[in-house]
């Protein structure tokens, strides 16, 4: 059969090869195979209602999506080189299996509404499957913490020795920003509860349809409410887009720690040979690639976002073809996310942390702030607390000792409300001890994030055995 442009009886001839070639859209909306049949499916009840499909038709085009998803689920549908996207794919095949009926199923409903649905019938899944990722890898953050939840170690600010934490705190701090992502994502699902079909070009269809039963079928909370907006909405794009971004930023933050983590300098971590590579020259290298890929697609994320929201700002309103190009980044910007959540999650779940060396690591300089508080406590004013610990470093350094290695007698010239006592200070469980506030580092204020982590996972929707 020899299946013809949706608009060949406005235009003459063919397309020039090189216009067919940009306009064809196939190689990326391929994708929205079954989401299209699922649509296809109702639409074709709602042309039965409307009384453009009598009994017969509708069984004889049910039957024949019913074989077309089959087809689809076992990869074994066919698309053609006229093919110009995966809508025109189906009603091709379909009008090959049912002649006239299959040419019917277009009837009231135009690509710009139905890719808009489509669109997000796909994406419902996609988001459903990535923010149960994230829940696995949330959970894994969580078991991490609770093993090192008293482990000592240096924080930095500035990549500079700062103060002591807890490395419980630290994996609940990754805890935390992911699950922000977590809901952004879960914010992002339920603002693609509005349904574009019934639409149609961008006036509404002429057909007499429930829309309301229509989203009500296929899933959604209620349909669009201007045609207008609805054909030219991609709000859930970007906002898709920007949440998966931050999510690959947020672990690109941490996989630049762990990469130092990694090396010699400070051997705080090591990560298993199954998510390290070699080197082709050097035979002795164990390359944390796995972090450093995870660095690399973070920054080609938020080029995706960039042109995504950029496809759109210039665009006046209504369908434009321009949109079509809004699939490409997003489809890649999803393939990131699931890959380098799932190998992130590995990277949790496999790694080694290396407690003595995080200990050896407990310089003086780390305990400065515990100095200040204690002259604090003894009714020294900040400020001034503050410049004389400062006074005391600048001697430690040119010293050349740490801080704990000064002589009371330099505490005391630095302030005389120091004693013997504040050379106590300098023990990591001492410094963690006096950080119980909500959110800090100590052990009650980890223990507290804890409880609050975990009753966070458990009101988590329990994914599908099949997810």
């Amino acid at each position: 059969m020899n299946f013809k442009k949706a608009w060949e009886g406005r235009l003459e001839g063919g397309l020039a090869p090189a216009f067919e070639a940009l306009n064809c859209s196939l190689g990326v909306d391929r994708r929205l195979l079954l989401a299209d049949l699922e649509q296809d499916r109702v639409w074709a009840r709602a042309l039965n209602r409307a009384g453009v499909y009598s009994a017969g038709e509708l069984a004889s085009v049910e039957a024949a999506l019913g074989r077309l998803e089959d087809e689809a689920r076992a990869g074994g549908f066919e698309f053609v080189e006229a093919d110009e996207d995966v809508h025109m794919a189906i009603e091709r095949r379909l009008t090959e299996l049912c002649g006239a009926a299959g040419e019917k199923l277009q009837t009231g409903r135009s690509r710009n509404d139905q890719v808009g649905t489509s669109l997000r019938l796909y994406l419902r899944g996609e988001l459903k499957q990535l923010t149960g990722l994230l829940a696995r890898t949330l959970e894994a953050l969580v078991t991490r913490a609770e093993e090192e939840a008293a482990t000592p170690m240096p924080g930095w600010t500035h990549l500079q020795p700062a103060q002591v934490i807890a490395l419980g705190h630290y994996l609940l701090s990754c805890f935390w920003a992911l699950s922000r992502d977590l809901e952004r994502l879960s914010e992002a699902a339920s603002r693609a509860g509005r349904m574009p079909l019934g639409s149609a070009a961008l006036a509404g269809t002429t057909l007499h349809v429930d829309r309301a039963r229509l989203a009500a079928e296929l899933g959604f909370a209620r349909p669009s409410e201007n045609s207008l907006d609805a054909v030219g909405d991609r709000d859930l794009v970007s906002e898709t887009s920007f949440a998966l971004a931050q999510t690959l930023v947020h672990l690109s933050r941490y996989a630049e720690d762990w990469v130092l983590w990694c090396g010699p300098a400070l051997g705080f971590m090591r990560l298993p040979d199954s998510l390290s590579t070699g080197s082709s020259l050097m035979p002795q290298k164990k390359n944390p690639d796995s972090l450093e890929l995870i660095r690399g697609k973070a920054a080609a994320a938020i080029g995706q976002v960039c042109s995504i929201l950029s496809l759109q700002k210039g665009l006046p309103t209504s369908y434009n073809k321009d949109l079509q190009e809004d699939k490409e980044g997003l489809f890649n910007l999803l393939d990131s996310a699931r890959a380098v959540l799932e190998v992130f999650r590995l990277v949790v779940q496999g790694c080694e942390f290396d407690r003595g060396r995080m200990r050896a690591a407990l310089t003086d300089d780390l305990y400065a702030t515990d100095l200040a508080d204690f002259l604090v406590k003894k009714g020294v004013p900040f400020r001034r607390a503050h410049e004389a610990v400062g006074r005391l470093a600048r001697a430690a350094a040119g010293a050349g000792v740490g801080l704990s290695r000064l002589p009371l007698a330099a505490y005391l010239e630095a302030s005389p409300e120091f004693d013997a006592r504040a050379l106590e200070l300098f023990d990591p469980q001492v410094s963690l001890a006096r950080r119980n506030a909500a959110g800090g580092t100590g052990a009650a204020g980890v223990a507290a994030q804890l409880a609050e982590a975990r009753a966070l996972l458990a009101s988590l929707p329990k994914p599908d055995p099949g997810d």
